[in-house]
């Protein structure tokens, strides 16, 4: 009688064969708790990096105001700002969603708020103005 141990879907069998006449029968079979796998490694995402929104640059506007733009595509979630409103640099304008992740867009200047393009809900196109400050 031959002894083999045989691993199946991860179970391990311990089989005895015996040969009659020439082709092999298996006697007996005993099962072997599993052996235990190691967990595959999934490699480690790197960490998200929130949106640039204050890399956002200004445009020029008539009248000497710089349009804020939207850093890329998302959804409005809320405008802090209204027209007539005195903002401080890097002040929050408005919070949007992209990519699933909230981000805020900030003022590039001191100044007053001239005009404000967006309202809650709305999608945001990249590069297209959102506040106007002069």
């Amino acid at each position: 009688m031959k002894n083999y141990k045989v691993t199946v879907n991860g179970n391990t069998y311990e089989v005895d064969v015996e040969e009659v006449g020439g082709a092999p029968v298996v006697a007996a079979v005993q099962v072997v708790a599993p052996t235990p796998r190691p967990a595959p490694v999934a490699p480690k995402p790197p960490a998200p990096k929130a949106a640039p929104a204050a890399e956002a640059k200004p445009a020029a506007s008539a009248g000497g105001a710089e349009n804020v733009l939207a850093p890329l595509p998302g959804t409005v979630l809320s405008v802090s700002v209204k027209a007539g409103d005195t903002v401080k640099a890097n002040q929050v304008l408005l919070i949007f969603e992209a990519m699933k992740m909230e981000n805020e867009i900030v003022a590039t200047r001191a100044g007053t708020v001239k005009e404000v393009f967006v309202a809650k809900g709305d999608m945001l196109e990249s590069g297209k103005p959102v506040v106007s400050i002069a």
